[in-house]
């Protein structure tokens, strides 16, 4: 049994925990960073826009000698580790629909990675290792959805940066699925 760096209640949470992946571990940690209290479903769309580089992850922590990206400053396309981490959330997603919980509402709300053990490659002996990650997801159910939240507080507050990261997603979104119906029509 793996013992989870988060609490866990079986009745409102779902899990999923991608052991020993060969994707590099400074990207899946950017990734889990720019994901984290997302919905699913949005996140499943950027994750998706990666991998077809209509959308990049920005890199905050490992940007050394990094190019920009329009409107996100260093970021990158990391395709590989974004379709790991894709299938990863499907899995807690598809978990989460057994545990008769709503799919539309459920949040990211822990995802985590960690360096695992970095064997040799295999073949010649040139002193290079295998890049290893463990990956943990936790989803539950949003307690509320954003218009309840704003019916019940009328007094206006300043946005916070979850909203700016939530309105920036939105519009990377939205200009993945303008670009692919411009695609249709042609």
């Amino acid at each position: 049994m793996y013992n989870y760096s988060s609490k866990y209640n079986k009745e409102s949470m779902a899990r999923a925990f991608g052991r020993s992946m060969p994707i590099s571990t400074k990207k899946s940690i950017e990734i889990c960073n720019f994901i984290r209290h997302m919905n699913v479903t949005k996140a499943k769309e950027v994750l998706e826009a990666v991998i077809v580089k209509k959308a990049a992850i920005p890199f905050k922590r490992f940007n050394m000698d990094m190019g920009h990206k329009t409107g996100i400053g260093p970021g990158r396309y990391p395709i590989k580790t974004s379709q790991e981490i894709l299938d990863l959330l499907k899995s807690a997603e598809s978990n989460a629909i057994s545990n008769e919980m709503n799919k539309d509402n459920l949040v990211i709300s822990h995802i985590s990675a960690q360096m695992a053990s970095a064997p040799w490659h295999a073949g010649r002996q040139r002193r290079r290792k295998a890049k290893r990650t463990h990956i943990e997801v936790v989803v539950e159910e949003g307690k509320q959805s954003k218009d309840k939240k704003e019916e019940a507080k009328p007094t206006e507050q300043k946005p916070s940066i979850s909203d700016k990261v939530d309105k920036k997603v939105d519009k990377m979104v939205q200009d993945v699925k303008d670009h692919e119906s411009g695609e249709d029509k042609k």
